[in-house]
């Protein structure tokens, strides 16, 4: 990532958008794609039109960059996000969130498919992400080249997720008979899933959902003083001592019994933000 490839690619999208100004980002993952279909829609970008934006090579993810209205709040939203495992570095897998600052958003919601590891969870519970944990990813999104106006060279990390966020969330679970979990998100690599000893080290450790996504994107939204919101959906569980099999087919039925309650979570966030 340099200043040139940020600017040429932040400079296309304005040309697109033309005065369009997005407040809010969203960043939906695996199996979570329908909060796309509530936004009106004002432009849309495909990610293999946008100069130096990876290409999403995920089964479930549609691959474009859509501008638009949501609950009266101008959004940008991208259906289909970048993992490491798909062979992007760290610095392209946050790359959009860097484009998407340049282009205003001052609030980033960002949803993911996980496993869950406290054994208090069920398959399609949503999980509020209080904290996480990146200690197993291969390398940071602030690693090489540092540019000062993109936020501080050392970002403190006690808080990465909006509290007031995380308040209202909770308010509007209890308004809509929604019942959400809170708790600890770690990411690893991927793209193979964890073995039993790898559940119980990630149990050890305090996290309550793993995943392939969402940290590198909240580490670089909260340098860049984005104030930001995670869910995860608990797609499969994770506990050793009664683990199954599972396959991608499982995990996006589970996402999408979900979707629902996410999809109106996301809509009346916005709409108090």
């Amino acid at each position: 990532m340099t200043r040139a490839q940020l600017t040429e690619t932040s400079g296309y999208l304005q040309s697109v958008i033309k005065s369009f100004r997005p407040e809010a980002g969203i960043i939906l993952g695996t199996g979570l794609g329908s909060l796309a279909d509530e936004i009106e829609p004002l432009y849309s970008i495909p990610y293999k039109d946008i100069p130096h934006f990876p290409v999403s090579t995920v089964e479930s993810h549609s691959g474009r960059l859509l501008f638009g209205i949501l609950s009266g709040k101008n959004v940008v939203c991208m259906e289909g996000r970048f993992h490491f495992y798909e062979g992007y570095t760290m610095q392209q897998v946050t790359y959009p969130v860097r484009v998407m600052k340049q282009l205003g958003i001052h609030t980033l919601l960002v949803s993911n498919a996980s496993g869950g590891l406290n054994p208090l969870f069920q398959e399609s519970d949503m999980m509020i992400i209080r904290d996480h944990i990146s200690l197993f990813l291969p390398a940071g999104p602030l690693t090489g080249q540092h540019l000062p106006e993109y936020g501080d060279r050392f970002p403190d990390m006690c808080d990465p997720y909006d509290l007031s966020l995380i308040e209202k969330a909770q308010q509007i679970g209890a308004a809509h008979d929604i019942t959400l979990k809170t708790g600890v998100y770690v990411s690893v690599p991927g793209p193979q899933l964890e073995t039993r000893a790898e559940y119980k080290l990630l149990q050890m450790i305090g996290a309550d959902a793993v995943g392939m996504s969402t940290v590198p994107e909240i580490i670089v939204a909260h340098q860049s003083g984005i104030r930001c919101f995670g869910l995860s959906v608990i797609t499969d569980m994770g506990l050793p001592e009664t683990l199954k099999k599972s396959d991608f087919s499982h995990i996006i039925k589970a996402a999408r019994k979900a979707e629902p309650s996410l999809t109106l979570l996301f809509r009346e966030l916005l709409k108090v933000m």
